[in-house]
């Protein structure tokens, strides 16, 4: 089996959920003095990966874990740290291909990304110069990702390394900074090519739905690589989805066609289209992560529910939730991408959209079982362990925000 078997205690209506914040707080200041301790930030190679795997991604968790204003002790010497991994990271990514760098999630973007939100934490007129020369570096990778294929004909659309990933730091920016990177036009004409590279991809495929995608060959449908990650970048700008008609309708078709993929797959979505609507492997070796499963697309579901205020998306939610509870206690290790700190996630959105405390109780027993003795003996260490998406890092990022749950937003993901 990918999960351990749920015995965790599910939530009792009625019964008052408390958060213990003095322990989660000593937790994620111990995971940060090893993440630390493991990542050098004069060392070049770990800057490889950038925010998913890499030292920039060590840096966001810094930023991420300072700006819920619950460690006032250790903020300076986290913020410290985060400078001296970003100096390393752009220097890394300086000398990567342009093509590369327009990744955010892998590439520079993400790097320009967080030095600019790292920039903006000061007030001096030298942060500020910084900010505006790591917004302007960004801005300049849109030219990059315009070309329909810039990255070949292994797909040019998705989350991961795509033109949704670079939208997505379009997004952050505006989100935390204020700041619009792009101009509307330049926003509109990339947002169109994502429409209209899925408008012809279906076409040719005659897919079942209006926008569809493929990575390396590959359908997929999850928040990483598929249709459910691009489609939720889109659902964050509603100025250009309100611009055009025929775009609203492909899109919230789009999502309709994954709310009916996940009906005929109890409550969790399949990897990828040739697995929608039949049994292809056995159900304790379905894929319930957040890069492909319900623990992803949770987060289109409830952008779709925030936007088109249809109860069925709320439902479809709620249902991710469940398979979550049960199938995602995951063995590959304590991470976002495919680990427990990914599924706990997935409760606090619940919580933020609901205010049940069935979903707070939820992402409490995620985090406690995994200091459990069976977790610590029998999980995977993952292959970078002390990163964002597959390490500690993401982890203390979770535990984090268990400390303010109604503020709590998965890494770059947030869709309130």
């Amino acid at each position: 089996m990918r999960y351990f078997t749920n015995r965790l205690p599910d939530y009792k209506a009625g019964t008052p959920v408390e958060i213990p914040h003095e322990h989660f707080r000593e937790r994620v200041t111990s995971i940060v003095d090893a993440v630390a301790q493991h990542v050098q930030p004069r060392h070049l190679q770990n800057c490889e990966g950038g925010l998913y795997v890499g030292s920039a991604g060590v840096a966001y968790s810094l930023l991420h874990i300072t700006r819920t204003g619950q460690f006032p002790k250790e903020s300076l010497r986290y913020l410290g740290l985060c400078k001296q991994y970003l100096v390393g990271c752009v220097e890394y990514e300086s000398r990567s291909k342009k093509e590369a760098g327009a990744s955010f999630l892998c590439g520079a973007c993400g790097v320009h990304a967080v030095g600019a939100l790292y920039s903006s934490s000061s007030k001096s007129e030298a942060s500020n110069h910084a900010a505006a020369q790591y917004l302007e570096s960004y801005a300049g990778f849109a030219k990059v990702c315009t070309p329909v294929k810039f990255l070949g004909p292994s797909g040019s659309d998705e989350l991961l390394v795509g033109r949704a990933g670079y939208l997505c730091g379009v997004q952050l920016l505006a989100q935390k900074l204020g700041k619009q990177v792009l101009s509307q036009e330049a926003l509109h004409t990339l947002c169109k090519v994502v429409v209209e590279s899925g408008r012809n991809y279906s076409k040719r495929h005659h897919s079942q739905s209006p926008l569809m995608y493929s990575y390396y060959d590959t359908e997929y449908l999850g928040a990483a690589h598929g249709l459910s990650g691009i489609l939720q970048v889109l659902l964050g700008f509603p100025d250009f989805i309100k611009s055009d008609p025929s775009i609203e309708k492909d899109i919230r078709d789009s999502v309709d066609f994954l709310v009916k993929c996940q009906t005929e797959h109890g409550g969790n979505i399949p990897p990828a289209l040739d697995e929608c609507g039949r049994q292809t492997r056995p159900a304790e070796h379905e894929l319930v992560h957040w890069c492909h499963g319900a623990p992803g697309v949770v987060y289109l579901f409830a952008k779709a529910y925030l936007t088109w205020k249809d109860e069925a998306y709320l439902q479809a939610c709620l249902r991710c939730g469940d398979v979550t509870w049960e199938k995602g206690l995951l063995k590959k290790g304590p991470g976002l991408c495919h680990g427990i700190a990914g599924s706990g996630y997935v409760f606090l959105l619940l919580h933020r959209l609901t205010g049940d405390k069935k979903h707070l109780h939820r992402a409490l027993q995620f985090a406690a079982f995994m200091e459990e003795d069976q977790f610590r003996r029998e999980a995977r260490v993952p292959d970078a362990p002390y990163s964002l998406y597959e390490g500690l890092a993401g982890t203390a990022c979770f535990l984090a925000d268990l400390l303010e749950p109604e503020k709590a937003e998965f890494p770059f993901f947030n869709v309130f």
